[in-house]
């Protein structure tokens, strides 16, 4: 087996697979090295929602909208179906209104569409808009099915773009161009770490300064009645102020400290609503924010009991049958969406630290070998 590539990925998460394709899209040879004998991370345990409306001013928003395109370009090739397009915001207070009118007047709002509440009632049926203000719809979102998208993506690297995957073991030392492994040494002129939650491992002492902590969410897989269907993903005034592109705008304080006075436990477990669904017709549900530098692998029943209620609150379900639950984990920072950092000259290590890595990855891998 060839032991030499152009570049080494270490991480078959989203970012390392999207620098996997930039650098096979490029002519350049590519090996990927996963410790486990899957991608069971992250990659897979979120909403599957390449989201580009409402993420943060400037670097987020640029590479959500660019990576948008790429998935657009790669998800058909890869045999990765769209489950659907398109979001649908739901403002129930007044004041969230205001704050999607105050988004309207940015250049983020290209394409979107503020419509009142019997316009949306006749597009979206399915959306609960007793006593809503307004809806916001994007035309930009994309869905697909994150645990079978993530295998596909690699399937199809591996297939058609001569990437090499190395699954079930580990990296144990990077010193470019020599990359050790549990079970060999290989050679890699580029190196590129892209290992998620991984913080106390490879150039854990790089990391130290920029404070990164861990994020646990909770999610759920609900089973509506036959026949319900989503106009595509939904959510509602809580992502108002937790989407940067949304709460940076002055008109999200207020805003803010009414959710605070009536929503406060929802705020205190990091609460918004998100929905998306499957091609089963099921809905995936969530999500919840805890922080800390280690966190416990069990889930809250009373944070899951917030997310459904909102759930109800904001879609007209009949049933609602949990069907799974689980957690994801991902690395975050106060201070930015995404952290490049460069040990040497042929090494970049890549995280995203705001659970986009689905939404901005391609977008952050072409940036990072344009700058290489």
């Amino acid at each position: 087996m060839n032991e030499k590539f152009d570049l080494i990925v270490v991480g078959a998460g989203i970012v390392g697979l999207a620098h996997a394709y930039t650098a096979a899209k490029r002519g350049l040879s590519v090996c990927v090295v996963e410790r486990d004998a899957a991608c069971v991370g992250a990659s897979i345990r979120n909403f599957g929602f390449i989201t580009v409306t409402g993420q943060g001013a400037g670097d987020t928003w640029r590479r959500a909208r660019r990576a948008r395109e790429i998935w657009g370009e790669v998800a058909p090739l890869a045999g990765i179906d769209a489950v659907h397009h398109g979001l649908w915001l739901t403002a129930f207070r007044p004041q969230a209104l205001e704050v999607l009118k105050a988004f309207m007047v940015t250049p983020m709002a290209e394409g979107c569409e503020l419509l009142d509440v019997a316009d949306a009632a006749s597009r979206a049926p399915a959306l609960q808009l007793d006593g809503a203000q307004g809806v916001l719809y994007s035309p930009h979102e994309m869905r697909v099915e994150s645990r079978t998208a993530i295998g596909l993506l690699a399937k199809w690297l591996a297939e058609a773009m001569g990437v090499v995957f190395r699954f079930g073991e580990a990296v144990l030392e990077v010193e470019a161009p020599k990359v050790r492994t549990s079970r060999v040494t290989l050679h890699g002129e580029r190196v590129a770490v892209c290992t998620n939650t991984d913080l106390n491992g490879l150039f854990a002492d790089r990391l130290t300064p920029h404070s990164l902590r861990l994020c646990q969410l909770q999610m759920l897989r609900v089973r509506p009645e036959p026949g319900f269907k989503l106009p595509g993903s939904v959510m509602a005034d809580l992502s108002l102020v937790r989407y940067h592109g949304y709460s940076k705008l002055p008109a999200a304080a207020k805003l803010l400290e009414q959710i605070e006075r009536e929503e406060g436990e929802s705020l205190a477990h990091g609460i918004h609503l998100i929905v998306v669904q499957s091609a089963d017709g099921s809905l995936v549900v969530g999500d919840s924010h805890h922080y800390g530098p280690v966190l416990e692998p069990f889930a809250d029943q009373r944070v899951d009991a917030l997310i459904l209620k909102h759930l109800h609150e904001t879609l007209k379900l009949k049933e609602a049958t949990v069907t799974e639950r689980w957690v994801g984990t991902y690395p975050s920072s106060a201070a930015t969406d995404c952290l490049i950092d460069r040990p040497d000259d042929a090494t970049r290590m890549v995280l995203v630290t705001s659970g986009t890595g689905a939404s901005t990855a391609f977008g952050i891998a072409e940036e990072v070998f344009d700058a290489w």
